[in-house]
């Protein structure tokens, strides 16, 4: 996918997670992490994972781009994430959601973890995806990772799955919007940034 340019860099970007101390959720081997550090100045990462041996990737994966000293992995879970309070500037996920056991306790805890005005962007695949484009995506799919991507496929949500399940959330305000490929849930938190300025929800520009 990074190697093809579709990675959620940009749309992450986008949505304003793009400056100082941002968590990601479900890093994996860490591309789309890597690839926003590439991206943005000044910023720092720190990659929450369940796996260790993704993690060992990862870390692999860091050192061949350069920037060990501003991506840090650790082992946790999701459901409750080791850290404080009001702890990040941003947070974003990709391609993880789908696999999370409880995903309202995940929306809560990320809501937890950033700090009042942090912006947020989680996507994912959408199972209601247009059966061209899956099998245009599978085609672009080594043979070992074809069964992983149906599963998935499988395991998404759908737009209106989702706009169902936040209300039930701290990120209940989130803006969720479908592409061709996938879904986004995106906003800031409410509160103030840290110049004091007021931010509120979706289509504010950040």
């Amino acid at each position: 996918m990074r190697d093809r340019g579709l990675m959620h860099t940009r749309e992450t970007i986008g949505a304003g997670v793009d400056s100082s101390l941002v968590l990601e959720v479900g890093p994996g081997p860490g591309y789309l992490g890597l690839e926003w550090l590439k991206a943005t100045d000044g910023t720092r990462l720190h990659g929450l994972e369940i796996s260790p041996a993704m993690i060992a990737v990862a870390q692999r994966n860091a050192q061949e781009y350069g920037i060990t000293k501003r991506a840090e992995f650790m082992e946790g879970n999701a459901l409750a994430m080791p850290f404080e309070d009001a702890t990040f500037d941003g947070a974003f996920s990709n391609g993880s959601p789908h696999e999370w056991a409880e995903p309202e306790r995940v929306f809560d805890e990320i809501a937890r973890g950033l700090k009042p005005g942090g912006a947020y962007c989680l996507g994912d695949l959408r199972c209601d995806i247009n059966p061209v484009i899956a099998w245009f995506m599978k085609l672009m799919t080594s043979r070992e990772l074809k069964a992983g991507f149906a599963s998935s496929l499988k395991a998404a949500y759908t737009v209106v799955k989702l706009q169902e399940m936040l209300p039930k959330t701290a990120l209940a305000d989130a803006t969720v919007s479908a592409d061709a490929f996938g879904l986004s849930m995106t906003r800031r938190k409410p509160g103030c940034a840290s110049g004091g300025e007021a931010v509120g929800g979706a289509g504010e520009d950040a």
